[in-house]
């Protein structure tokens, strides 16, 4: 079955995940998360975007996003294009690097906000990248350790998430923490992984449960929320079929930057293996990015 078309609007509380295609790594070193990092926070910050939490593995990644001025498509499409650009080149391939679109659920901010901020944060300790509390504390590539303030990103949302543990900062991180470490027995929390009727009334035991005669309660498997909440996405945050123009010569230039040929040298009829490649980079790059914002 197709999927529909994405909900999204100014202001809206977003789950986002990606995977590499055939759940292949995506991020083979630190330069590659480090890279990723650097895009998302250069994308947040010119289009308006907040991120309460982030969690990057070696072949996906988990973003909760409140987004801005821009559209969640525009926000996705110029972090994944550019990264993938960029990690090609580094990584000497070619071919897609994600699998298929990015998958995005829209969250009712009450009462799911800090489920979720938790439930990513825990991604590496489910994974077994790192050992126990401490080892989480520590990892360098989630939002965890930025709001334990063993970290920075000046563009990740920090006194929002610990102003809800605690006026002051020092009880506000303890808090937290303890809140962090209270969900790991909760294991993977499958009703927090996408959106629907099931996953908002809090699993089957909840939805099994009989009602008053005629109720009926409206969901979306792209909205995690109460009905009331579902109904109010769709009435007004539904965008189907939206496109963000391709600026061509702007995907040129990039190009010739990141491969560092002359962007008349590419635009001309010289015949070289270095043209030729930056050349079969612009094609895919284009095809790429109308395959991820065309739906």
């Amino acid at each position: 079955m197709p999927r529909g078309p994405r909900l999204d609007a100014p202001g809206v509380l977003h789950h986002v995940m990606a995977r590499g295609i055939e759940r292949r790594k995506i991020f083979n070193e630190e330069g590659d998360y480090q890279d990723f990092v650097e895009r998302l926070g250069k994308v947040l910050g010119e289009g308006g975007g907040i991120c309460y939490a982030w969690s990057l593995m070696p072949n996906h990644f988990h973003l909760l996003l409140r987004t801005g001025t821009g559209s969640l498509v525009t926000v996705m499409q110029r972090l994944m294009t550019g990264y993938a650009i960029n990690f090609n080149f580094r990584h000497k391939r070619i071919g897609h690097l994600f699998q298929n679109r990015y998958k995005s659920v829209i969250c009712e901010e009450e009462p799911y906000l800090l489920e979720l901020v938790r439930y990513l944060h825990l991604n590496p300790l489910r994974a077994r990248l790192v050992a126990g509390m401490d080892g989480l504390d520590s990892y360098p590539w989630s939002g965890h350790a930025v709001l334990l303030g063993k970290r920075k990103a000046s563009w990740q949302e920090v006194d929002d998430v610990l102003g809800r543990f605690a006026e002051k900062l020092g009880p506000a991180r303890r808090k937290y923490r303890i809140f962090v470490e209270e969900g790991v027995s909760q294991g993977r929390r499958p009703e927090l992984q996408g959106g629907g009727l099931i996953r908002s009334l809090g699993g089957w035991e909840e939805a099994k449960k009989p009602r008053r005669k005629g109720e009926r309660i409206l969901s979306d498997a792209r909205v995690l929320g109460s009905g009331d909440f579902v109904q109010k996405v769709l009435k007004g945050g539904e965008k189907s079929g939206d496109k963000v123009e391709m600026d061509f010569s702007e995907l040129v230039k990039r190009v010739a930057s990141v491969m560092k040929v002359e962007e008349v040298r590419i635009k001309g009829r010289e015949r070289t293996g270095e043209l030729s490649r930056a050349r079969a980079l612009i094609s895919y790059v284009a095809v790429e990015r109308k395959k991820m914002i065309i739906f």
